[in-house]
């Protein structure tokens, strides 16, 4: 290229920096023995420039180039030993992008090239491949000052103890909603349209968690299947491009913004656990190809394999702390430039391995404890993966929300009628102070779920038996066979009224369960309208109507679920009770009533005894919460059938106030304090009384 003057250039900031004269680049690789950065045309087809970057500084490569502007493409080719055996598998056949990269043009095509070795030798990864991936592949963008007119955003900043997550995907939301323009549809800008925004507004919840946005590459297809949920990141920093209307990301600033503007807060699932280049026989993209050593965490006695606490293929090394500073790097650029509120880490544990086994005290937990831009957003972290030791529900640090599954799976199991399920109920819908209580942590800490995206919906719940996953290709093999699900009588869609009516019922008492409990709730989209995915409980390939939100098919029946919902969540905000911060201890506030801050009620209108608690086949319980200056009585009946219930005899002059009733059954012929009253089968009852 003509008028480039070549400098050595700077460390830092990794990644290309632009400024007024040229651009930085700087690469991490303590492995390699050269580099070379190459660029390209603007849509990324021709190379048009290649340079060697001579200068090393502590294990960082950079090369500053006079008269190269923004909007520059380019890639890198990292020379060094191909010594799988040895972990080593530099081959500068392969066009790498940019770890910092925070734009990617061009799509990744699914051809032999991209791999680091023949896969058609039968030595496979031992092998070496010379073909050239730069057709292939993505390449990077330098990013300039791309201004955006943030003025009068404000963070909504929902208190922890207040916050109802929502759980979407951004195609699979918007890719059927009428009121989207067709050119919107599927992207961040449908998102940002303002019947949708309204519509999560008016529903009630806080803070809406995306499921990956960090680009992926969709076009990604093994054997016919192709990857939409998006856990298998490509870049930390690059938005997905086929969520974008245009090659900025405004349009995904303009959607935080307008998110903002209504109160909502942007939660982002983050996957920092593993990578798209997957096991030893998977692509050399990037990270493997720049220094797979670090990058990786690799098998302690054969480095040919990775360690694999994942599932994906291999483990994400944040114990590099070259590696790490790209984690945390990658937070702070979301957080401060793309404004968003939060995250959700997928396999959290991996993150916090030291060792290959989990660690309080890892570099990830540290970094992110101490760093003031991090401590100033929602952390919420899946608390378990598939290595030795993985399941840490609880051992996250303060401040730090977890997904609680031990809540999702005794709420299943006790709304499907299942015995011995009281006890353990209990625990979690107090908000699990036995799991998150000995480590002084707050109430918020626990988030409960039913449903999320990685299982069946709720009306797939109370619909099917089994799962369905036939569609996947895969003989119905993936997904767990662990639903805890009842179908009422009948494997599949019926128009038999009393089936439906069951499922609708029990439907509706987890939906109030998990918006009565204590702890911090997430809904996974769809449910509140009924939405089904045919019994599919792992639909991370179905790009179609089993993922989308088919919104025209929403009928009479589930626009009053969404109703009802909306009334949940409203309820919840009313009664106030569940943004207390500490747990409850059982202790006396009301000396001359014996009023505690929370009890357990059985339907002889007395506390739970011991006895009570080991009962078998019990199925029904409630409690009596104080709030500032009411009581609260919540009854759950997950028996078939209706059951006689003596409310508390606190106060002979307190009269009980009806607030829900999950199953629109319950008659109300005035309420007073210790009369006996009917509580239907599968329902959730709310009483409130003024003190």
């Amino acid at each position: 290229m003509s008028g480039i003057k070549v400098w050595d250039g700077r460390s830092y900031p990794l990644g290309s920096t632009a400024d007024e004269w040229g651009v930085n680049f700087a690469l991490f690789s303590q492995g390699a023995i050269k580099v070379e950065l190459c660029l390209f045309d603007r849509v990324g087809v021709k190379e048009i420039a290649r340079y060697e970057m001579r200068v090393r500084e502590n294990n960082i490569w950079h090369i500053y180039l006079e008269g190269v502007k923004a909007g520059q493409v380019y890639g890198y080719r990292v020379y060094g030993p191909y010594e799988p055996q040895k972990g080593k598998r530099f081959n500068p056949n392969k066009l790498l992008i940019d770890p910092y990269a925070k734009k990617l043009t061009g799509r990744l095509i699914w051809h032999k090239a991209i791999f680091g070795y023949d896969i058609d030798s039968p030595d496979k990864d031992l092998s070496f491949s010379t073909l050239d991936s730069a057709p292939y592949v993505p390449k990077s963008v330098v990013v300039g000052d791309e201004s955006f007119d943030w003025q009068g955003d404000i963070p909504p900043q929902v208190d922890a103890s207040k916050t109802v997550f929502y759980e979407l995907h951004v195609k699979g939301f918007t890719k059927l909603h009428p009121k989207v323009q067709d050119s919107k549809r599927g992207m961040f800008e449908g998102l940002a349209c303002h019947s949708v925004v309204s519509y999560l507004k008016w529903l009630g919840v806080t803070s809406v968690e995306l499921m990956p946005v960090n680009a992926f590459m969709a076009e990604r297809h093994v054997e016919g299947k192709k990857n939409f949920w998006g856990y298998e990141t490509l870049s930390f920093f690059a938005l997905e491009p086929s969520y974008l209307l245009s090659e900025n990301i405004d349009g995904f600033k303009k959607m935080v913004k307008r998110f903002h503007q209504h109160g909502l807060e942007v939660i982002l699932d983050m996957v920092y656990n593993h990578t798209i280049e997957g096991n030893h026989l998977g692509p050399t993209l990037c990270y493997r190809g720049i220094d797979n050593e670090s990058y990786y965490t690799l098998d302690g006695n054969n480095k040919r394999y990775y360690y694999d606490s994942t599932g994906c293929g291999a483990s994400f090394n944040l114990q590099n702390p070259y590696v790490l500073r790209l984690v945390m790097d990658s937070m702070r650029y979301l957080v401060e430039e793309l404004h968003v509120d939060g995250f959700r880490l997928d396999l959290a544990t991996s993150l916090a391995r030291v060792k290959q086994e989990f660690n309080q005290g890892s570099g990830f937990m540290m970094s992110v404890r101490q760093d003031d831009v991090i401590g100033l957003v929602k952390m919420v972290a899946e608390p378990w993966d598939l290595g030795i030791g993985g399941y840490q529900l609880g051992a996250f640090y303060p401040g730090c929300m977890e997904w609680n599954d031990r809540y999702r799976d005794v709420v299943r199991r006790f709304w499907r009628g299942d015995e011995r399920q009281v006890g353990e109920l209990a625990s979690r819908l107090s908000g699990s102070s036995d799991i998150f209580g000995t480590a002084k942590r707050a109430m918020w800490s626990s988030v409960n779920y039913i449903t999320v995206h990685d299982g069946m919906t709720l009306n797939d719940l109370v619909t099917y038996n089994h799962k369905h996953n036939v569609a996947n290709g895969e003989d119905n093999r993936d997904g767990t066979d662990a639903n805890w699900s009842f179908n009422s009588g009948f494997e599949g869609m019926t128009s038999d009224i009393n089936v439906k009516e069951n499922r609708l019922k029990r439907i509706r008492a987890m939906l109030a369960t998990e918006l009565l409990s204590f702890g911090t709730p997430i809904l996974r989209s769809g449910d509140e309208f009924l939405n089904t995915q045919f019994g599919n409980n792992n639909a991370y390939c179905q790009d179609n109507v089993i993922s989308y939100m088919v919104w025209d098919a929403i009928g009479a029946e589930d626009i009053d679920n969404i109703r009802y919902t909306k009334k949940l969540i409203k309820l919840r905000n009313k009664m106030g009770v569940f943004s207390y911060r500490n747990f409850f201890n059982g202790g006396i506030i009301d000396s001359k009533h014996g009023i505690k801050d929370l009890s357990w009620w059985t339907e002889r209108g007395v506390e739970f005894t011991q006895n009570d608690w080991y009962q078998y086949n019990r199925k029904s319980l409630s409690y009596l919460v104080s709030g500032k200056d009411r009581l609260y009585l919540v009854i759950f009946n997950a028996n078939n059938n209706n059951i006689k219930w003596k409310l508390p005899n606190i106060k002979k002059t307190y009269k009980w106030s009806l607030l829900l009733d999950s199953s629109e059954m319950f008659e109300d012929n005035g309420i007073g304090s210790g009369m006996e009253v009917l509580v239907p089968g599968w329902s959730v009852l709310c009483f409130e009384v003024k003190k």
